[in-house]
C-alpha cells in the first residue's frame, strides 16, 4: 500500500506510526482511520460571489485579464458560452471571443439568463 499524502503540506514523506500518520516535512499528524473512511466528496466550484457553478452555466468576467502568451486582453464582462468543469488548476473550460480558454472560478460570475 502506497503512503498517503500530508493533508497540510501534500508532500509524500510519511512515517507509518500505528495508529497514526506522521509528516516528516512539516510535523503534521492524523489519524489512520480518517484515510480509510473518507469519502469522495463531489467538487463545488463556486464563483467570485460565491454562487455555485455547474457544467453549461455561462459566466461573465469581473476583471480584465490578458491571455498569457498572446497581446489580446478578456475585458469585463465579457460573456462566455455554456462552461465545462474540470479537474486541475483550471477550474473552467470555456469559449471567450472565439478562443478555447481556462479560467479560475475566482475571476467570473455566473450570468442569470
Amino acid at each position: 500500500m502506497s503512503q498517503p499524502a500530508c493533508p497540510m503540506c501534500e508532500m509524500n514523506d510519511v512515517l507509518d506510526h500505528t495508529d497514526r500518520f506522521e509528516c516528516m516535512t512539516c510535523g503534521h499528524e492524523w489519524p489512520k482511520e480518517a484515510v480509510a473512511d473518507e469519502p469522495d466528496a463531489e467538487r463545488v466550484v463556486k464563483d467570485a460571489y460565491g454562487a455555485v457553478l455547474a457544467d453549461g452555466d455561462i459566466v461573465a468576467m469581473i476583471k480584465d485579464l490578458k491571455l498569457k502568451g498572446t497581446n489580446e486582453v478578456l475585458k469585463v464582462g465579457t460573456k462566455s458560452k455554456p462552461i465545462r468543469l474540470v479537474d486541475g488548476d483550471h477550474e473552467i473550460s470555456c469559449k471567450m471571443d472565439g478562443i478555447a480558454i481556462g479560467l479560475k472560478a475566482c475571476f467570473v460570475k455566473k450570468v442569470v439568463v
